[in-house]
Order: structure tokens, then C-alpha cells, then sequence
């Protein structure tokens, strides 16, 4: 039967600033590694989201239809602003997510005590490092679905980006700050507590031996099974929002506050019009989280920096 594991008091590490730059730049490379690369589908993504003509197709014949009308460089609009929006986005989330994890585990007391506030603590680190790193995101993503659905709005980064910013000022460019905030908080909180609870999972029946024995093989599944898993949760929880993003940074809806916008443009779309897509963002998201996890431990190795504080509930088999 499975009993509480005995173990010694864990310590809570103190990371320094040179620690926090290795998770800031680990953050950052895996996040905009594995956007940009998923770039052709966000496109198709984004057009099922905002194009009529889309909206019933999947995610490979709609591919198929912006091939065969702007060509393959077609599925390449955005590329820049999602490199560049995900290089500062990723850095700030991950890092943060470490900084507001320890802190708030050493408000509790430390790791041990920790173990029962858990979710408490992953929900509160994600939002409040997703928020943070939203703040430099929003204008980059503002920037890269008006490209997509526009492809004649500019011809790349900075000419979108000075557009927007020369026509519609700081409004126009976080016009998006409040559905992105509804958008990326429960993607993060999918992505980090869904992985942390997946990891648990997995090692709770095993040994301290055992998992300090592990092969890379079985680390690396485990790794990339629970970031898959997370992705999926991630997807599916910031669906709508997603959605509705999309719709406000092509200009659609209502005029009014952004809380009216957003209710006006639920209510026309409905329940399946915001769940449009889903099948695309589960593919692309289910890639893009588990292969941020897998680089960001990577990246994490070869800076020398220190493993992530761990809360886990463990048991042991007897």
C-alpha cells in the first residue's frame, strides 16, 4: 500500500541574480524557439479564428487554402513579432514563475509546510509571472494578428508595429492587454500546474533511489508526457479568450469598454464560435509546451543554474 515518505526537512534554495538571469534567458530562448517554429500553424490558427471563409476548415486544409491563395511564405506572416514578443514574454514567465514561487513557499514557512498550500502556490506564481510578462507581450501580439489578418496592414515587425503605434497610439497597442490577460493566465496556470501535478504524479511511486537513478529515457518521457499533457490544459482553458483576442485585434465588436467589447463579441460568437480552432491550438499548444519544458530544463543544465523548487506530495509503495 502507499505511505507518506519519510524524509529530511528540504531546504529553500537561494537563488541569486545570476540565477534568475539563467532562468530569464532560459525562459526566453525556449519560448521563442518553439513559437517561432509553430509560427505556420498559428497563422492557420488565427485565420480559422477570424475568416468566415475558414472557419469550418481543419487545420490542413485550411493551410492548404493560404498556400494555394498567398503561397508558403503565406504561413510565415507574424514570424518576427512572435520571435521577438516571445523572446521577452518567455523570459519574464518562467523566470517569474521561479521568483514568486520561492517567495511565496518561504511565506509559508518552506517546502515541507508548502506541500499542502500547492495549488495555491502554482496558481498564484503563474498569474502573477504571466501578468508581469504580459505587459511586454501585448503590443508584439497586437502587432503579429493584425499581420495575419492582414496581409497587407505592413510588411513585417517594425513597419506593423510603428503603424500601430503611430495611428493608434498606446491604446491601440494594448487594446488587447485585458483578453490577453484573460487569454495567457490560464494558459500559464494549464501549463505550470498541470505539469507539476503530471510530475508528480509520475514520481510518486517511486524511490528516492529510483528517481535519482532515472535513465534519460525514462526522464524524457516523463518530461515530454507531462508537457503535452499541460498543453492540452493550456489550450483548453484559454480557448475563448484566444478567440476573442483574435476578433478585437482585427478590429471587430462593438465600440465601448473593453468588459463590453468582449461580453458583445461572446454572445455573437457563441459557444462553438469560441471554441473555434481548438483542434489547431491543441496541436500547436501540446507542441509548444512540451518543447519549452524540455529545452528550458536544457538551457537551465548547460548555464549551470540550480534545479526548480519542488512541493511535491510523495508517497512510496511498500
Amino acid at each position: 500500500m502507499a505511505t507518506s515518505k519519510t524524509h529530511k526537512p528540504q531546504q529553500l534554495p537561494q537563488f541569486t541574480l545570476r540565477d534568475y538571469g539563467a532562468f530569464f534567458t532560459a525562459g526566453a530562448l525556449c519560448a521563442t524557439i518553439t513559437h517561432g517554429a509553430m509560427t505556420p500553424i498559428d497563422v492557420v490558427k488565427t485565420r480559422i479564428q477570424i475568416d468566415p471563409a475558414l472557419a469550418r476548415d481543419s487545420l490542413f486544409s485550411g493551410g492548404r487554402k493560404i498556400i494555394a491563395a498567398e503561397g508558403p511564405f503565406g504561413l510565415l506572416t507574424g514570424f518576427g513579432p512572435t520571435a521577438v514578443g516571445y523572446l521577452a514574454q518567455g523570459g519574464a514567465k518562467f523566470a517569474g514563475y521561479e521568483f514568486w514561487k520561492k517567495n511565496i513557499v518561504e511565506a509559508v514557512g518552506g517546502p515541507d509546510n508548502a506541500v499542502a498550500y500547492r495549488m495555491p502556490i502554482y496558481l498564484l506564481s503563474a498569474s502573477i509571472g504571466e501578468f508581469f510578462a504580459d505587459i511586454l507581450l501585448t503590443p508584439l501580439e497586437a502587432t503579429r494578428i493584425r499581420l495575419v489578418s492582414d496581409r497587407k496592414y505592413a510588411s513585417g515587425l517594425v513597419s506593423g508595429f510603428m503603424r500601430m503605434a503611430r495611428e493608434g497610439g498606446v491604446r491601440e497597442l494594448y487594446a488587447g492587454f485585458l483578453p490577453i490577460l484573460c487569454k495567457q493566465i490560464p494558459y500559464a496556470i494549464g501549463q505550470f500546474t498541470v505539469n507539476e501535478l503530471c510530475h508528480e504524479l509520475a514520481f510518486r511511486n517511486m524511490s528516492e533511489e529510483q528517481r535519482r537513478n532515472l535513465s534519460t529515457v525514462t526522464s524524457g518521457a516523463i518530461s515530454l508526457g507531462s508537457g503535452l499533457t499541460a498543453g492540452v490544459a493550456a489550450a483548453v482553458l484559454s480557448q475563448p479568450a484566444d478567440t476573442l483576442l483574435s476578433q478585437i485585434n482585427k478590429g471587430h465588436g462593438p465600440q465601448g469598454t473593453m468588459v463590453y467589447r468582449l461580453t458583445t463579441l461572446a454572445k455573437q460568437a457563441g459557444f462553438r464560435g469560441l471554441f473555434a480552432g481548438l483542434g489547431p491550438r491543441c496541436v500547436m499548444t501540446a507542441g509548444l509546451v512540451s518543447g519549452q519544458f524540455i529545452i528550458y530544463d536544457a538551457l537551465k543544465h548547460a548555464m549551470g543554474a540550480p534545479p526548480g523548487i519542488e512541493i511535491h506530495k510523495e508517497t512510496t509503495v511498500e
